[in-house]
């Protein structure tokens, strides 16, 4: 079965012509796993029954000649801080170990009510706190093009396992790049859509003003698939938005042709490996073919961003992750004499199960809005993210879509920034920006990428105005043809 050339529409195409069935795709998957994920480690679990009995139900349809959706029977794996009912779901920290879910999360009951089918529950940074995958509290996930360098993070897991063929294509979360940059280290496409297009309602909180769910896919077109089964209005999710997406498939190239792109002299910058410099640049140059018109543009608190972004999201951190004491999420530890009241248990007990990026991201946050700094630091650093916004807001008045690097440079090896976290932080710099100002943006790969090439993947990335992502993946899907 030839898994690396699967993806969403050409499943679809080959399952109603009857040239497999969905039950043969989900065992083929699942025996590859068992073989090629002992050595990328991009699943915490696996949900063989329940995806055997999805696939099952899929094909029954099928045999009855009853309509099903482009994404029945598709096998996708989840990241593992998205609820899946009746599941472990553990955010990659000990101190969810064994936690199960009570429900389903909104993307989890939209893509069952699609009849997609769950493979498994992926690795990530313990609570989404990472941008390599390193800080799992489980395993380290490798590349699939480079078993000794960090396929990203925090959604590494979803990335790795959609690049080895493990998954037709997976979702993830992205608080500052989390989808896009794994994306980029992996040769996928990596969604972040706009801030409120996707319910959170289900994802374990990081930072609920960044948070957004995102697909990671082998092309385009199956990100816009998917993003258009997840998006939308949910009773749950007061900060979700109804919003009609019924074009984002159907571009035309004479609507796409007036969008005007900006390309940001900031973000193009000393510092950046001169490969991702010459893979940007061969991008835009295939984009030009395609006959939009390219503008200068300036972004100039983009400098800030950083510092900004490691302020809000660390402070909404240490809130979100109050609730985990260490009692109520995990086992009790063995009751000493010396611990006769709660305090002495939360004394005793709270952090135990939390690595080490969680607690300097804790601790960072709880300062930051500690009496005597909150003004110095949290409420100056709200200030900034609205002058960042208003970057975004100005440059739009003048293009469509801005086009940047996603990354600084290539995956890295694991273990090379783990000892200097203001390097591995650097590896936001030019994502985390969208997310403070809560805009939609898209991870491409700058070309097709073979696992046996000895390359390693780059990315570029196209940012678009809030709730426009028929934009940036219409420029992409063309983008695509030109590479097929």
């Amino acid at each position: 079965m030839d898994l690396e050339n699967f993806t969403i529409s050409s499943f679809h195409k080959r399952l109603l012509n009857k040239e497999f069935s969905v039950l043969e795709i989900v065992q083929t998957l699942f025996k590859f796993i068992e073989t090629r994920d002992k050595e990328i480690n991009a699943y915490l679990s696996l949900l063989k029954d329940g995806a055997v009995t999805e696939a099952e139900r899929v094909d029954i349809a099928l045999a009855e000649n009853k309509f099903v959706s482009i994404l029945a029977g598709v096998p996708l794996a989840i990241k593992d801080n998205i609820l899946i009912n009746n599941t472990k779901t553990t955010a990659a920290s000990k101190i969810l170990e064994n936690y199960i879910a009570s429900y389903d999360a909104t993307v989890i009951k939209k893509l069952r009510s699609a009849q997609a089918v769950f493979l498994g529950k992926t690795n990530l940074d313990e609570f989404a706190m990472g941008a390599s995958t390193e800080n799992s509290g489980f395993k380290i996930t490798k590349n699939p093009f480079d078993l000794s360098c960090v396929p990203g993070g925090s959604s590494g897991g979803s990335a790795a396992a959609v690049a080895a063929n493990m998954a037709l294509a997976a979702l993830g979360s992205d608080t500052g790049g989390s989808v896009r940059q794994p994306g980029a280290f992996c040769g996928l496409v990596g969604l972040k859509p706009t801030y409120g297009a996707v319910s959170r309602f289900g994802l374990i909180a990081m930072a609920s003003s960044l948070d957004q769910i995102g697909p990671i896919t082998k092309t385009v077109e199956d990100a816009a698939i998917l993003f258009k089964e997840i998006a939308g209005k949910d009773e749950f999710d007061s900060t979700s938005v109804n919003h009609a997406y019924d074009e984002i498939l159907n571009s035309s190239i004479d609507k796409i042709r007036k969008l005007r792109i900006g390309i940001p002299k900031e973000y193009f910058i000393g510092g950046i490996d001169k490969k991702i410099i010459e893979g940007v640049e061969q991008a835009m140059e295939k984009i030009k073919s395609l006959k939009l018109e390219f503008k200068e543009i300036n972004l100039p608190h983009t400098k800030y961003a950083i510092s900004c972004y490691y302020i809000i999201m660390p402070a909404e951190v240490s809130a979100n992750l109050a609730r985990f004491e260490g009692v109520r999420y995990s086992s009790m530890p063995e009751v000493e004499e010396k611990v006769k009241t709660l305090r002495d248990l939360y004394f005793r007990n709270r952090g135990s199960g939390l690595g080490v990026e969680t607690r300097r991201r804790i601790l960072l946050g709880t300062f930051v809005l500690s009496h005597g700094y909150y003004d110095a630091y949290y409420a100056k650093a709200q200030k900034v993210r609205e002058l960042i916004k208003n970057d975004f807001v100005e440059a739009f008045k003048e293009v469509d879509v801005i086009i940047s690097p996603t990354t600084p440079t290539p995956a890295f090896k694991i273990g090379e920034k783990t000892k200097d976290p203001l390097s591995m932080y650097l590896s936001d710099i030019f994502t985390c920006p969208i997310n403070l100002a809560g805009l939609p943006a898209i991870s491409i790969p700058v070309k097709k990428y073979k696992l046996d090439s000895g390359e390693l993947p780059i990315g570029f990335q196209l940012i678009g105005k809030p709730f426009h992502e028929a934009d940036i993946l219409g420029i992409g899907q063309f983008y695509e043809k030109l590479e097929a």
